[in-house]
This record gives C-alpha cells, structure tokens and sequence, in this order.
C-alpha cells in the first residue's frame, strides 16, 4: 500500500474544475467538535478558499452545531472564529457517532444535499464502544454502498483510525484499531471504481496524541490542521484538488 496517500487505483482521475465539488464532512466527536473549538472542518475551509475558491466548491451538510458539553447535545454555534460562514459549517458529524449510525442514513443525506465528495473520518468511537474491527469494516463497506445509492459517481476520502490514549493502557483495543485499519484498506481496495474512486488518506504526519489534542483523542489547534492537511494532501496528490495543504501548523 502506498505511503503517500491512497490505495485506489483511481489517482490519477483529475477531478474537472469546471464544475463546482460539493463537499461533506462525515464524522464522530473528532470532527463536529465542541463549543469554542475552531474544528478540522474550519481549517479545511480555509484550505479550499486559498486554493480552489469560493467559486469552485460548496460545503453541504444537514448540520452546523459545535456539541455542548454542559448541555450535552450538540446546540452550540460558538465556533472559535466567529467569522466562520454559516454556509461552511455543514456537515454530518455527532458527538458518539460512528459507521454504526451514520450508514444508515448517508444515502438520504447525499441525495438531500446533492453531495459528491464526502470527506469521512470514523472508526475510533465504534472501536471503543460498539463495534468490534470486523463489524466496524462491515459498517464502512455498508455506508460506502448505500453512498453510492445515492449518487453512484459519489467521490470518498476516508482517514484511518488514529488510536487514542486509551490504545496506550488497553493492548487488545489497541489491536482492534489497528486490524480495523488493514480491514478499511482491504476495504477501500475493494470497492474502488473508475466511476466512484475512494481514497484512504494517509494518517496525518507528525499527529501526537499528547500534543496535537487536548484530552488524548479531541484535536486542538495543531491536531485540526494535520487532519485538515491529511484530507487535503489525499485530494491533491490524486485528484489534483486544490494544492498541498498549507495551513500553519501552529497554535491559535
């Protein structure tokens, strides 16, 4: 498998620049983030504005809320910069969510939002309480098919599961994040097609779990640009989407 960035054999469909992508973050707490959070999703857009332009991408999604710790829900809108547009803060991402929930509803939502590109980053929550790998891999291939129910030229980058501080203490958790990564590989391969070509990025370079995030598994400022930049590298390098990711990788 390659290092630099995908296992699909689709790198080289150049996606046309002529039409407008239309983009849709799927992801668990690590991508809607909490109140006061900027987010990865916030990164990424700025990412696309420097380098594809407003004109050139829409950000889709049936949701815009930060989850609310001390209400428990996801009711916030206190993004960490205010100016975050309201049309960039879509998405389809919860707070203990994963694969499990989420494949059963991404066929409405792509046809709902019209989504062609979805940018999925999901696996640890269904590890940890759900799921085991195999059941988990499962669930990932079930969510690419019913994707594709919906718009069978769909577009997927996915991001493998980057083992929290739990995986540090707990060895057989440890091995099932781990095994979930091949089976998601294994995955990705198999179900890449010249029509609907999947990426699976390549974990996010220099990502340190005791620095990059702020409890062992949420990303901080740092964390949200390596997974911001792993999403946006993957596009780059096989669709030739944008340019490398250049966001600072320094604290806000």
């Amino acid at each position: 498998m390659a290092q630099v960035s995908t296992v699909t054999s689709q790198a080289g469909a150049v996606i046309r620049h002529d039409v407008a992508m239309r983009f849709l973050f799927v992801g668990d707490s690590m991508t809607v983030g909490r109140a006061g959070d900027f987010t990865w999703r916030y990164r990424m857009w700025q990412h696309l504005e420097a380098t594809v332009g407003g004109g050139g991408y829409t950000i889709t999604g049936p949701r815009t809320e930060l989850y609310d710790t001390e209400a428990n829900a996801p009711l916030s809108t206190a993004y960490g910069d205010e100016a975050f547009p309201a049309s960039a803060r879509r998405h389809l991402a919860g707070w203990g969510e994963g694969w499990l929930h989420m494949a059963p509803v991404i066929a409405d939502t792509v046809a709902a939002t019209r989504a062609d590109i979805l940018l999925v980053s999901l696996g640890l929550i269904d590890l940890g309480f759900y799921t085991d790998s195999a059941q988990t891999a499962a669930n990932a291939r079930a969510f690419i098919t019913a994707a594709r129910t919906a718009n069978p030229r769909i577009r997927l980058v996915l991001l493998p599961v980057i083992p929290n501080i739990r995986a540090e203490s707990d060895a057989p958790f440890a091995a099932e994040c781990a095994r979930f990564n091949t089976l998601l590989a294994h995955a990705v391969a198999d179900l890449d097609t010249p029509s609907s070509p999947v990426l699976l990025a390549s974990p996010p370079v220099g990502y340190d779990i005791h620095t990059d995030t702020y409890d062992g598994t949420h990303p901080g400022p740092t964390g949200e640009h390596r997974l911001a930049g792993a999403f946006a590298d993957a596009m780059h390098q096989a669709w030739g989407v944008g340019g490398p990711y250049a966001g600072a990788l320094a604290t806000v």
